[in-house]
């Protein structure tokens, strides 16, 4: 499922970002990634063990962690801590697929673990018109669907698909990405119960028979319950 979630970071979260990321060190992207992805990625990256890294994921895993269409839609077990990267100068990410499984550092106060990437998602930190090129490019069994979103926005898909991010001629593209494990592995179950919830909304709020609404939300959990790894 692609879906588009709007507004997960507001303008006060967005220019506290911006400044910050201006002011950061920035790496080589292809540190953080296979044989296969270094010959095709060329971009740049905050580092993993940097504090301003840190501190904006944690601002950023705050803002996704209560946004009920991310919950609805991602069902997350487990989120990797955000990343950051900067494309400018042509830079580019040739068609990849995401690894498997991601190796999450050791913290203060979490040991370091492994989680499954069942979704990808790249939150967009400035605006479109602020640079050229740089569409994220998703293919998958109905085409190729291109993605360029207003900065707070994100996009979200699954791990498994492969894309791409195309050639920035101008200005820069600030994003933060991450991925979830989900509760529910499979896309196609995740899709009809974000489907299901969204209906359930829907009819809640245009005042449905409430017994009506109660089956159907017994529905949605039996089979939440049925589907679901914890």
């Amino acid at each position: 499922m692609l879906l588009h979630v709007p507004g997960i970071l507001d303008a006060d979260a967005l220019a506290s970002v911006r400044r910050a990321l201006l002011d950061a060190e920035w790496t080589d992207g292809r540190a953080t990634v296979g044989l296969q992805g270094a010959q095709v990625k060329r971009n740049e990256q905050l580092p993993d063990a940097s504090p301003v890294r840190q501190r904006l994921a944690a601002l950023v895993l705050e803002a996704v962690s209560r946004h009920p269409m991310v919950h609805a839609a991602a069902l997350p077990a487990r989120i990797f801590p955000p990343r950051f990267n900067r494309y400018r100068g042509g830079g580019e990410y040739g068609f990849h697929v995401d690894g498997a499984v991601m190796t999450v550092d050791a913290s203060h106060d979490m040991p370091a673990h492994r989680i499954r990437s069942d979704i990808s998602c790249t939150l967009f930190l400035n605006q479109p018109d602020d640079y050229d090129g740089g569409e994220l490019i998703v293919s998958d069994t109905y085409g190729e669907h291109e993605v360029k979103l207003p900065a707070g926005d994100a996009i979200v898909y699954p791990s498994s698909s492969l894309h791409r991010v195309t050639p920035v001629t101008r200005g820069e593209r600030l994003a933060s990405f991450f991925w979830v494990q989900s509760l529910v592995r499979d896309d196609s179950q995740r899709r009809t119960l974000f489907e299901l919830d969204a209906s359930i909304q829907t009819l809640t709020a245009t005042g449905a028979d409430r017994e009506s609404l109660v089956r159907l939300t017994g529905i949605y959990h039996n089979l939440l319950r049925r589907w679901a790894e914890t």
